[in-house]
């Protein structure tokens, strides 16, 4: 089909290859290249279209966005080219990132603009969640730790994308990337915010965002790089209850979003969530940098601390990562030898130097952070003699022994939290154990042939020689978690985060690694095969 873009057609739904619109006589095909295939969406300040580009082999898809300015003075019009031109070129420059559409062409034609980026094909976050259902805390976090190092890039190129939402982020289909779409500047500075706006209203003064998830400071003109992380919170929320915004209640004194009691996820996570969607700009996460950092490190430095009284083995996987970070009031020589030991170190200080809790946020009295706790959960004795379910480790140092059974009845029940337990060498062959638990437990030889283990979370857990054969760990959590001599012949590990997990000796063989996250000198340590998937989806070894 050609669609007419003359937006007074009264028809503009035409046969392919037409030339000319049979309603309003139109030239259809833009530039003598780009011929509109249908309407993707529209609004005040112009259109959204799907088109082919019939001048390159294939005539390949793309996106073309139409601006249309309210007001058509001489004065009006140069003010909009010029903003055009502008962030024509920002788009230009972000475009060069794997996960943001690249601009492919701009111009002008009729006194209205067009930008033509590449079309992603794939499902929005939005309809993953209608079709599939919430995510699980450990689909969050995997989320997190694609989307923010994006969002990094993004404001180091001194751009504020300014509507982050599930709408806006979409699953490419070719190798199931997210790509942030939709930046949006141009078509909300040129478009009026009231009726009877001046012109120089019209193109300066605009509120840009979704309500819901653009904070107070941005829906009163004043967004900040910050703005996008408050908006990416309230995404969150929206992945783990399937929930709008504006289907979830607000304080009417503060203007927060009540969304802690819609949601069940770790305390420490929480607290993460709650800085994140902080409605005073100057208490919430400044960076994209430092809420990755406050859910990969921050929570665990009694466990980090560790490993500042054993002697350090060389790591030179781990060594450059912390280089920036082990700075201070310490010296060269007063620096532990480890690379994480360094690291706990210096947030130790930090923290220190300025009353922060271990996810960043201000505690009383400039005192020592307790670190934070996962949800408890209350579990039934086991035939040990042993309670689990403190959400924290034991006093005595051991962890909770819990049988398959108890378990398992546990989980029946609708308990996710098994975090800091003793399931070594328990025989869990082919259950289901989806979005459970298991941070910094112990399944020293656990058989999990053949278990349904989607979205779990194993962060720091010790899963050293278990049998994971057939195991679906699709989308898991396995950060920092200890692998070592694990089997995991014909596992599915798409999108599993593994980063930092220890993989030496993990047999990998018909493994699908389909878009994890993971390094190749992890997975150098490992044993692969030629039926091994890579994570860029193609086989062979290493």
């Amino acid at each position: 089909m050609s669609y007419c873009l003359n937006p007074a057609c009264p028809h503009p739904e035409n046969l392919t290859h037409t030339e000319l619109c049979q309603a309003c006589g139109s030239k259809l095909l833009l530039r003598d290249r780009y011929r509109v295939a249908q309407q993707l969406g529209h609004g005040g300040f112009g259109a959204t279209y799907l088109a082919k580009d019939e001048s390159l082999p294939g005539s390949p898809y793309c996106v073309i966005k139409q601006l249309r300015p309210a007001a058509s003075s001489p004065h009006v019009l140069q003010m909009a080219r010029d903003l055009f031109k502008r962030e024509a070129k920002t788009l230009g420059k972000i475009g060069n990132h794997p996960q943001v559409p690249r601009l492919l062409d701009y111009f002008e034609e009729n006194q209205e603009f067009y930008l033509v980026q590449e079309f992603i094909s794939g499902l929005t976050l939005q309809q993953e969640v209608k079709q599939n259902g919430p995510f699980s805390e450990a689909g969050v976090k995997q989320f997190l730790s694609e989307v923010l190092p994006m969002l990094q890039y993004i404001h180091s190129n001194q751009v504020i994308h300014r509507d982050i939402k599930p709408a806006n982020l979409i699953r490419r289909s070719q190798d199931k990337k997210l790509v942030l779409i939709d930046f949006g500047a141009v078509k909300d500075q040129v478009n009026p915010t009231r009726a009877g706006a001046s012109e120089q209203t019209a193109l300066t003064a605009y509120a840009i965002g979704t309500p819901g998830y653009a904070p107070p400071e941005q829906m009163a003109m004043r967004p900040v790089y910050a703005s996008d992380i408050y908006a990416l919170g309230v995404t969150c929320i929206y992945l783990l209850t399937g929930k709008s915004p504006k289907d979830i209640d607000y304080d009417p004194a503060t203007g927060e979003l009540m969304w802690l009691e819609q949601v069940h996820v770790s305390d420490h996570f929480a607290s993460v969530l709650r800085k994140m969607l902080e409605v005073s700009v100057r208490h919430r996460f400044q960076h994209a940098n430092d809420v990755l950092r406050a859910l990969d490190l921050e929570p665990y430095l009694d466990s980090l601390a560790q490993s500042m009284v054993k002697p350090a083995r060389a790591n030179p996987q781990r060594s450059s990562d912390y280089s920036s970070a082990a700075t201070g009031d310490f010296s060269e020589a007063m620096l532990p030898s480890s690379p994480t030991a360094r690291m706990a170190a210096a947030i130790r200080a930090r923290n220190a130097r300025t009353g922060m809790d271990s996810a960043g946020v201000a505690s009383s009295g400039g005192r020592r952070p307790v670190p934070a706790k996962p949800v408890s959960m209350t579990m039934e004795r086991t035939r040990t003699g042993n309670t689990g379910g403190s959400g924290r480790p034991p006093a005595n140092g051991s962890n909770p022994k819990l049988s398959a059974d108890v378990l398992l009845a546990a989980y029946a029940k609708g308990k996710r939290d098994f975090t800091y337990h003793d399931l070594s060498q328990l025989n869990l062959a082919k259950v289901t154990l989806a979005g459970a638990n298991f941070h910094q437990s112990k399944l020293h030889k656990v058989k999990l042939q053949g278990a349904n283990l989607t979205s779990a979370d194993f962060g720091r857990a010790s899963l050293s020689q278990a049998d994971l054969r057939n195991a679906n760990l699709a989308r898991s959590y396995l950060s920092h978690a200890d692998l070592q001599g694990a089997d995991l012949r014909g596992a599915d590990l798409s999108y599993a985060y593994l980063s930092n997990a220890n993989l030496r000796g993990a047999n990998l063989c018909g493994a699908d690694l389909t878009g994890a996250k993971v390094s190749d000198e992890q997975l150098s340590l490992a044993r692969t095969n030629w039926a091994t998937v890579h994570p860029s989806g193609k086989r062979g070894f290493w």
